[in-house]
């Protein structure tokens, strides 16, 4: 009997060995011949075709909805300008209010103009016997003229940071007289790591926009830029591009072809600075545009990059706008002499601008209408051959009734005008479940009819499983990705950010990481903190939308990535 014993646990012993040797093996010569990546991404799909598994999810029948064929109405979108701060306050009755751009406007570096307006309004000057002053606001180049073309608010005078707004403004038919060309100097660059510098030099002989478009085109060179609809460096990096690849008509086929080719191999177009000088320290990036005042004042910029001016000067050229009494004229030329003495001016320098003086701008002055055109064009060859699939992932918990869903509505609603035809969208919706909305299809106006329907039908209640939601849109996009694999996927996830239930941040992480999919989130009165950790693993954006500005800064998250 124990010799039987002995036998059946031997043979026992050996069937187990023989199954492991066999499992092994088998996982084994499973993974020959394939590259990390591929076995890394099969792993997610296992485990993400897991954790869907485990979820309640409902697909809802689709509803369709009237659809606004108006364009996008900018002035509506606007909040009201008490949003932008007044960093400088008139001082009399008579004065004028200037628009300024914020590397100007702001505080400590940036602070520069707002210290010399203080000045001026102390300094007792006066106009047709009154004492005149000034009033800033700060406020960003892009957003500002989008104030003064729409007609919502136009100010006395207005400063960008470049002469392109200016002629944008003046295109619009707002009366605008150009009051001085400068009031401080400063230069728009690409800042390049500096190894990649090197090589550029040694393969191309030298680095400006045109070796670094093609260098982009050939596929050598990873480089991001700022929306040109919103930012002065990107609207001055598109038309000096375009300038490279047809000086005579930058409009034209062969522009539009080379833009094509380049803008095929940019990885990245970035909502903000901020967001651009993320991804540059991830390393995504080896160089991105920048003023040269922010990046001289940015120590770990200045150690790594080098940076190359491109296009036309940022001067920051003074405007008066609208038929105007003489007095206020007489005020802002009053304005623009006192900024332009040497005590000022130097403490310009100390705060970054007026260096690289020998600059010239490489374009002459761009008509107005062109411009339009040229970020008319960006929209869309932006995306070149590889159209966006997008899943918007909505959240319907209790603590987003009332307020927060209704403006979560009106965003989608109203920012669903910049989604793009040729891109593909789905809806998803969650609360202690997740309901799939929409299922993922081309924007046509079928779809684009039944996407107004399911976002009209959201009702808020229950708990908030912010990551089921996502596991549900990651699920979908890689469906979607094995029948169109040319499609770059995003996700848009708008919440309050107070995840409750479900799974976590950590049970998906790795696989956002793996599927590198951009998640960009939008807070309604949120926890902004979290929606930025999910935004951050993939160098997306997060927007802390409150209720004046959310449906303006959603438009032009769309318009950049859709």
């Amino acid at each position: 009997m124990a010799s039987k014993s002995k036998f059946f646990l031997l043979s026992g012993l050996i069937l187990v060995l023989v199954f492991a040797l066999v499992y092994f093996g088998v996982n084994l010569t499973s993974n020959m011949g394939k590259s990390k990546t591929e076995v890394a991404s099969e792993d997610a799909g296992k485990k993400l075709s897991k954790l869907y598994s485990n979820l309640s999810i409902t697909t809802e029948a689709p509803v369709k909805g009237q659809i606004d064929l108006n364009p996008a109405d900018v002035a509506e979108s606007l909040p009201d300008i008490s949003k932008f701060p007044i960093t400088v306050e008139n001082t009399s009755d008579n004065f004028v209010e200037i628009f300024s751009s914020t590397e100007k406007s702001g505080t400590g570096v940036d602070g520069w103009l707002t210290e010399v307006a203080t000045e001026f309004n102390k300094a007792g000057i006066q106009v047709n016997g009154k004492p005149a002053s000034v009033k800033i606001r700060n406020i960003a180049s892009g957003t500002a003229a989008d104030y003064i073309k729409s007609g919502k608010y136009v100010p006395d005078a207005f400063t960008p940071s470049n002469e392109l707004w200016g002629e944008m403004v003046k295109a619009s038919g707002v009366k605008t007289e150009l009051v001085t060309k400068r009031l401080v100097g400063n230069v728009p660059g690409i800042v390049i790591v500096k190894a990649k510098y090197d090589a550029l030099v040694d393969k191309y002989g030298a680095v400006n926009v045109k070796t670094v478009t093609e260098a982009i085109a050939n596929n050598e060179f990873a480089m991001g830029y700022t929306d040109p609809f919103a930012s002065s460096t990107g609207l001055n990096f598109l038309v000096t591009a375009l300038n490279t690849f047809d000086s005579s008509n930058i409009l034209g086929d062969q522009a539009v072809q080379g833009f094509e080719k380049f803008q095929a191999n940019v990885p990245f177009i970035a909502s903000t600075t901020i967001q651009m000088r993320d991804a540059a320290k991830s390393g995504m990036l080896d160089g991105f545009v920048l003023e040269y005042q922010t990046f001289v004042n940015a120590a770990d910029l200045k150690s790594s990059y080098v940076f190359t001016p491109f296009g036309v000067r940022h001067d920051s050229p003074l405007y008066a706008l609208g038929d105007l009494p003489q007095s206020k004229l007489d005020i802002m030329q009053e304005f623009a002499d006192f900024v332009s003495q040497d005590k000022y001016q130097k403490s310009a320098k100390e705060n970054g601008f007026n260096s690289l003086e020998d600059y010239k701008s490489e374009l002459a002055a761009v008509d107005g209408n062109l411009l339009s055109s040229a970020q008319k064009l960006w929209k869309e060859k932006k995306n070149g051959s590889k159209p966006i699939t997008a899943v918007f992932v909505t959240d319907v918990s209790g603590s987003m009734a009332g307020e927060p869903l209704n403006r979560l509505k009106e965003s989608l609603l109203k920012g669903q005008k910049y989604l793009g035809k040729d891109n593909s969208i789905g809806l998803v919706s969650y609360s202690s479940d997740v309901s799939i909305n929409l299922p993922i299809a081309k924007y046509d106006t079928n779809q684009q009819s039944m996407f107004v329907g399911a976002v009209n039908s959201l009702q808020a209640n229950g708990g908030t499983a912010t990551f089921d939601g996502i596991v549900v849109a990651l699920k979908m996009l890689q469906d979607e990705l094995a029948i169109n694999p040319a499609s770059k996927p995003i996700i848009f996830v708008l919440s309050d950010g107070e995840t409750n239930e479900g799974y976590s941040l950590n049970d998906i992480q790795g696989l956002i990481e793996t599927y590198k999919v951009p998640i960009y989130t939008i807070g309604y009165n949120a926890n902004i903190d979290a929606l930025q950790r999910i935004s951050s693993i993939n160098e997306a954006a997060s927007i802390n939308a409150d209720t004046d500005d959310v449906v303006y800064k959603i438009g032009n998250l769309f318009n950049v990535q859709m």
